[in-house]
């Protein structure tokens, strides 16, 4: 997420802070460099030129070009501007007024609306005690319902039954709202049916499901590997049926992160959500203030922490320092510390959380192969092995070695 434009902006700056003191010739060639970086990273026009233009009018300034330290100046001014840029402050759902509360989900086909009301489902049951109901407004797609059901169900999360024959979109949001008020559901999530490109009567639809719903939070589901067409698409459904925020898909495999940077600037619609993998738990609450910081190369050390403390437990955390306090570490301890790793997404992923230079440190080359091919190791000893390394002598590292295929 952002790899791309992160190292360019680092190295760009980093670049006029080898100068001493700066020239305004020396911010012109960094703007330039800058600006080529940022529509690379396919962040929209607008977007690039005001960030450039304010860049460029706050670090001209005799101030900054006169300082001990320029370049940490522009990157704290650059800072404050991306999370300007970005939204300034996180946006959470609307849970005001009477429950059952809607949440509708749109968007095109194909950008992971089903998966994301699953996911999202699954969040508020967890971080707000919620008891949601999921319904499939989709009665064009086949088998649309089965796949809502079926990942659903992997989340012990309930479903309306199907649609009936010739039943709508605008009917069966209707019997979901009747059915989360009757099973006491406070909050009723409508899949509702995508297209391949905008069209009337997607939008008619919407709004007749809106005006029937009457839902607190509409948000679109876009995929943001497809960056400045995310952005239209959005300007289109705001346009349109006012969103009321937004959920970035696949920001994982986006290493540019253009449409994250122009969406709010360009939308004015708020991202609350990004998709940052393919598992049930791979959702996160977007923070401006984190993503800003990881752009401008300062990392991410909260979500690193918050990572942690999701995957661990405290008991064993503690119980795991107490031997470590009395010098044991045995092998048991090392594969939870390795399975506790991968949960957090890997090495890569927990490497690029860490600030400037330590996102590039070389254990960020190594192959998550060698997170399972370790576990593999491990399993593959005694109990007694496993307690005791010091006993593993040549015949026996041997046997193992075999017995994982290493």
């Amino acid at each position: 997420m952002f790899q791309n434009l992160t190292e360019k902006i680092t190295s760009i700056i980093g670049g006029l802070g080898k100068t001493g003191l700066l020239r305004e010739s020396d911010i012109d060639h960094a703007l330039s460099e800058l600006r080529l970086s940022l529509l690379d990273a396919d962040v929209a026009l607008s977007t690039t030129k005001e960030l450039i233009e304010r860049t460029r009018e706050f670090a001209i300034q005799s101030e900054v070009l006169q300082s001990v330290s320029p370049a940490q100046q522009i990157t704290k001014y650059l800072y404050d501007i991306l999370l300007d840029m970005l939204g300034k402050e996180g946006q959470t759902l609307n849970f005001s007024g009477v429950a059952p509360h809607v949440i509708m989900l749109v968007g095109l086909q194909g950008s992971g609306k089903t998966t994301s009301t699953v996911k999202l489902a699954r969040h508020i049951a967890k971080q707000h005690d919620k008891n949601p109901l999921l319904a499939s407004l989709d009665i064009y797609r086949p088998a649309a319902f089965e796949q809502l059901k079926d990942l659903a169900g992997q989340e012990n999360l309930p479903c309306l039954p199907k649609a009936m024959m010739g039943e709508m979109p605008a009917q069966i949001a209707k019997r979901a709202i009747n059915a989360a008020k009757s099973g006491g559901h406070d909050v009723v999530f409508l899949d509702m049916a995508g297209r391949n490109h905008i069209d009337e009567a997607l939008m008619l639809e919407l709004a007749q499901v809106k005006n029937i719903a009457k839902p607190s939070e509409i948000l679109l589901v876009a995929d943001a590997m497809t960056g400045q067409d995310a952005v239209n698409i959005a300007q289109n459904f705001n346009d349109r049926i006012e969103l009321s925020g937004i959920i970035l898909t696949r920001m994982d495999g986006d290493a540019r992160g253009g449409a994250a940077l122009s969406m709010h600037h360009v939308t004015g619609c708020p991202i609350k959500f990004i998709g940052t993998g393919e598992k049930p738990d791979a959702l996160e609450a977007f923070k401006p203030e984190r993503i800003a910081g990881r752009i401008v190369g300062q990392g991410d050390i909260v979500s690193l922490v918050e990572k942690a403390q999701e995957q661990s437990d405290s008991a064993e955390n503690e119980k795991l320092a107490k031997k470590i306090a009395k010098g044991k570490f045995d092998m048991n301890d090392l594969a939870g510390q390795l399975q506790q790793m991968r949960k957090m997404g890997g090495l890569s992923k927990i490497m690029d959380l860490l600030p400037g230079a330590m996102s590039k440190m070389p254990m960020k080359q190594l192959d998550e192969k060698l997170l399972k091919q370790q576990e593999a190791i491990i399993g593959s000893m005694t109990k007694n092995e496993r307690r005791n390394p010091n006993i593993l002598h040549a015949s026996r590292k041997k046997r193992i070695a075999m017995g994982s295929g290493t």
